[in-house]
């Protein structure tokens, strides 16, 4: 978080800048030991996995640093990285939950511990990491897409199917990779990292209980891959804030309440009649085949078992049993069940489905048939809403001589900083219009474009003659948590100046400096 000169390796200087990072270790095979009932989660993790380990420990000055647990103000111990391709290091402690956990044993319990964990410390690193066990990743990634609204920070979960301690494993790759994203992008999204390739948390699931490319996100396509060549990021697909908010998280799901069926060739109705018959429930999943089909038993007698769950009151969410595509009522047996009220969860994952129906259930105040409506509504991007054909500009030809000399790219953050330094609103809004139809460059590139100093339209406006361009930046999911190459942020450059309705901004949207938490002002 701020430009360091240690020695290292015992001798050379490094003046290359920091971020932090927080591991939260919650147990699973990443950080088993061997013991006589089997493998077990065993802590000391930082100093006996990543200690000894160059790749994780450039030798430098262990530096103390702030951290918040069980919501008491602490002091870890911490490492840093290598400088990585980015030029950057990576300063980062953990945190472990006690006891460990077999991922099996997570809950919701658990869930909010995570949640609450990032919350606390989240002024006070660029960045988290969650150390969780393969078997309900998924799930646990999806529950903190939900917990977690205006997030403007990565999250990463990672894990591994073989510990960090045997000599053939994945644990170091997916560690090391979750490490340098978290450290290095801001991609304000929970995250899973597995196999050299980042989804969106909510959109993977488990497709192998042994190979080493154990995740898979059907139905919407990774938001970064690591290769040799470094980390490229589909910035097109990440999401971003689109209004100023601060960062805030739903500390319970309601997964008491909720179940999950499976449709099966032969399914009595009465076994589908007990489970909504249980007592308080408020939801339930039920996995279908195909497209969203399910048999309407003799008379359609389990459709009817169904209709009067719905009449009672449960809210019931059809999802395929296939690993990809989507329900829709387009066969009868679908559209049968439409019709007695169950909702279309589109392309939801179990996990996603499950976890989303918990999270909505538990919101105060909210009616079934708001619940069952938002079902349907993408909240974090954990599904693919049905949409309407949009306009779009034709390319242009580049005509201007900034055109010539520069890339599209290049010329287009040229103009747009040109236009902030004149507090040329108009012409602001005119250019941002343009890349948000893909006129040259779109608009996601447009606002992660940095200059030659690493400044970001945010950077600019944030010291610039009109707030109002700022704003507008912020509201189309700019993010105020880049730091340019000195490694201040758009806050302190605004604070520094003396904007004061720029920092207001910049702090309703989510930005703090540093030092609120303890550290140097950046």
């Amino acid at each position: 978080m701020g430009a360091f000169t240690a020695v290292v390796n015992g001798n050379a200087e490094s003046t290359y800048p920091e971020s932090r990072v927080l591991i939260i270790i919650t147990g699973g095979t990443i950080c088993m030991q061997p013991s006589a009932g089997g493998l077990v989660p065993v802590d000391g993790f930082l100093e006996n996995a990543m200690a000894p380990r160059p790749s994780f420990n450039d030798m430098s000055e262990r530096v103390p640093i702030s951290a918040v647990k069980d919501g008491v103000k602490v002091t870890i111990d911490s490492l840093r990285t290598p400088p990585s391709s980015y030029s950057k290091h990576i300063r980062y402690g953990a945190i472990e939950f006690s006891p460990l956990l077999d991922s099996s044993s997570i809950s919701s319990v658990g869930w909010t511990q995570i949640a609450s964990t990032i919350k606390a410390n989240y002024h006070l690193f660029d960045g988290f990491v969650v150390l969780h066990g393969t078997d309900s990743l998924s799930y646990s990634a999806s529950a903190l897409s939900f917990m977690m609204e205006d997030l403007g920070k990565p999250v990463v979960l990672t894990g591994s199917q073989a510990s960090i301690f045997a000599l053939q494993s994945d644990a170091v790759d997916n560690l090391l990779g979750s490490l340098i994203i978290a450290g290095t992008f801001v991609i304000p999204e929970v995250c899973l990292f597995f196999h050299h390739t980042l989804f969106r948390g909510n959109r993977t699931t488990k497709v192998s209980a042994s190979s080493f490319n154990a995740f898979a996100s059907p139905n919407c396509e990774p938001l970064a891959k690591v290769t040799s060549l470094g980390v490229d990021v589909n910035w097109a697909l990440v999401r971003r804030p689109t209004k100023i908010a601060q960062f805030q998280v739903t500390s319970y799901l309601d997964t008491a309440h909720v179940a999950c069926v499976r449709i099966f060739p032969g399914i009595k109705p009465e076994m589908v009649d007990s489970v909504l018959r249980v007592p308080h429930l408020r939801g339930l999943i039920l996995e279908t085949f195909g497209m969203g089909n399910a048999p309407e038993g003799v008379d359609g007698s389990l459709t009817k078992v169904i209709a009067s769950a719905v009449e009672r009151g449960v809210i019931i969410v059809n999802v395929s049993q296939c690993t990809s595509g989507f329900v829709s009522p387009l066969y009868a047996p679908g559209f049968a069940l439409g019709r007695a009220g169950v909702v279309f969860g589109h392309d939801l994952t179990s996990e996603a489905a499950l976890t989303k129906l918990s999270y909505l259930l538990a919101l105060p105040d909210l009616a079934a048939a708001e619940i069952a409506a938002r079902m349907g509504v993408s909240l974090r991007g954990e599904l693919a809403e049905l949409v309407t054909p949009s306009f779009s500009h034709p390319t242009i030809p580049e005509t201007a001589t900034a055109g010539r000399l520069l890339s599209a790219s290049d010329a287009a953050f040229a103009t747009l900083g040109y236009a902030i330094a004149a507090g040329d609103v108009a012409a602001v809004n005119d250019i941002l219009e343009e890349a948000k139809h893909g006129v040259v460059v779109v608009e996601e590139a447009l606002l992660q474009r940095v200059d030659y100093m690493g400044n970001t339209a945010v950077h600019l406006a944030a010291v610039g003659p009109d707030p109002a361009i700022l704003k507008e930046l912020l509201v189309r999911g700019a993010s105020v948590h880049v730091r340019n190459r000195a490694n201040n942020t758009p806050l302190f450059l605004a604070q520094k100046t003396g904007n004061a309705e720029c920092v207001r901004l910049l702090r309703e949207a989510g930005a703090s400096l540093w030092e609120e938490g303890g550290g140097k002002a950046t």
